[in-house]
């Protein structure tokens, strides 16, 4: 199955455990990087296929000059990317499923998953022609295992095992949600842990404190609907154009509206933690539509003036709402990381909902009355793309977090470890959610309690 390192060794992984110190963690990670480098060459020699070169030099895994093709498919764009350890980015290819979006005023998974497929081998081999390499000059393959939909992320974990089988490369599974954190790193040199990071896209909301890589503290989490689903569940009622996308059909609109036009109430103000649930703000929204008499079924484009006004001002107002609640959770957020760990200086802003300028706009007044800084990725980087899947997979390879490469006749039936729903760190404590909305079956074990299970046995 394609997972971490650790489970390649035998490491299960363990429902709870201890925090390690800092200096523990990192003195894990070396000798676990050592570890895995020498096992590595000990198999790719015995294991090489006609495809690739006898060769089984050490450079090709040196962490300082690596070359990682990053595959991401969990959700609704084919997106590859080739990446250099010093953070250059080589190429970058993204094949859109808008027209399937719009068509379907959502994801529909297994259209999703057809489109996937039809464009994996094209979008992988542009990838590299645009980077003017082949497979051979890769040092390894990351991919997305989860979280995210199971048959699209099957499509790309498939073609990424079946690339790095026939060339003998190194695999690395790669966790969504860390690689919307850790992209940041390629943009801000100075960004280095620990650090806060809200992730926000059209799955997850996320607000975690990164200790250090592959160890983070979850601080608040969805309890429902996250976000981006809101924005697009509220861009459809609206009958807005969903070719660009909900989130940014809406806040073009919002620009033209009222946004104390309608009284939304603000969510979970009762509860004083950092989840978040948009759930009932997109009750509020319909049921603000439907008092309205806005037919869904007239396209914004066609809409009266008076209508098309009445549309703005809910969009206005249901956005305000909406990042309201994020500034909430993200001012009590600072308060306990810093109860935490109160050298932290940056909070890291990423996924597809970042790259909306209200929402970037609203969070830096937050952080400069924390005296923090803000750290945005470019939109390119904020929605789900290739690069932030190679760049966490070049970070997770240097610590010698990865597999060998899988053999070149893998059976068509093979059943790969995908992981649809998968946390991100540790829950702290304190923002433990009563909630009884909160979803909870199927869980895997989190990447921080994998991680540091292993490094405990080492």
């Amino acid at each position: 199955m394609l997972s971490s390192a650790i489970s390649r060794l035998n490491f299960l992984p363990k429902p709870s455990i201890a925090i390690l110190s800092h200096e523990g963690f990192k003195h894990c990670e070396q000798r676990l990087w050592n570890l895995n480098c020498s096992l590595l060459y000990s198999r790719s020699c015995v294991a090489s296929t006609p495809r690739v070169s006898s060769s089984c030099a050490p450079t090709r895994a040196s962490k300082d000059d690596l070359v990682v093709l990053g595959i991401e498919t969990s959700c609704d764009d084919t997106a590859v990317a080739v990446v250099r350890s010093n953070g250059e980015i080589l190429s970058q290819v993204i094949s859109s499923q808008s027209e399937l979006l719009a068509r379907y005023g959502g994801v529909a998974p297994k259209m999703a998953e057809e489109a996937h497929s039809l464009v994996i081998d094209q979008v992988v081999e542009e990838a590299l022609d645009k980077a003017n390499l082949t497979a051979n000059n890769l040092s390894a393959v990351a991919v997305t295992i989860g979280p995210g939909l199971s048959l699209c992320l099957r499509v790309g974990v498939r073609k990424a095992r079946k690339l790095a089988g026939a060339f003998n490369l190194p695999i690395i599974g790669v966790h969504h949600m860390e690689a919307h954190a850790l992209v940041a790193r390629i943009i801000e040199h100075d960004l280095h842990f620990p650090f806060l990071a809200l992730l926000i896209s059209g799955g997850h909301n996320l607000l975690v404190l990164a200790r250090d890589l592959g160890h983070y503290i979850q601080l608040g989490t969805t309890i429902d609907d996250a976000i981006g689903e809101a924005y697009d569940k509220t861009a459809k009622w609206l009958a807005l154009d969903l070719r660009k996308s909900g989130g940014p059909a809406l806040e073009e609109l919002a620009k033209e509206g009222n946004a104390q036009a309608v009284k939304f109430s603000t969510p979970m103000k009762q509860h004083k933690d950092c989840n978040f649930s948009y759930a009932g703000l997109k009750t509020q929204v319909r049921l603000a539509i439907e008092s309205r008499n806005i037919n869904p079924e007239i396209p914004i484009s066609a809409a009266s003036i008076q209508e098309r006004s009445s549309r703005a001002d809910i969009a206005a107002s249901f956005q305000r709402i909406a990042v309201l609640h994020l500034e909430e959770r993200c001012e009590r957020a600072i308060d306990w990381a810093r109860k935490i760990d109160p050298s932290i200086k940056h909070l890291v802003v990423s996924g597809g909902v970042a790259s909306n300028k209200y929402v970037r706009s609203r969070l830096y007044t937050v952080v400069e009355k924390n005296d923090l800084k803000l750290v945005c990725p470019p939109p390119n980087l904020c929605t789900d793309n290739g690069v932030m899947v190679a760049w966490t997979g070049i970070e997770h390879f240097r610590m010698g977090r990865f597999d060998p490469p899988p053999p070149a006749d893998e059976p068509e039936d093979f059943v790969y470890d995908l992981r649809p729903r998968w946390p991100l760190g540790e829950e702290y404590a304190e923002g433990r959610s009563e909630a009884r909305s909160r979803r909870t079956a199927r869980i895997h074990p989190s990447l921080t309690s994998i991680i540091q299970g292993s490094l405990r046995q080492q």
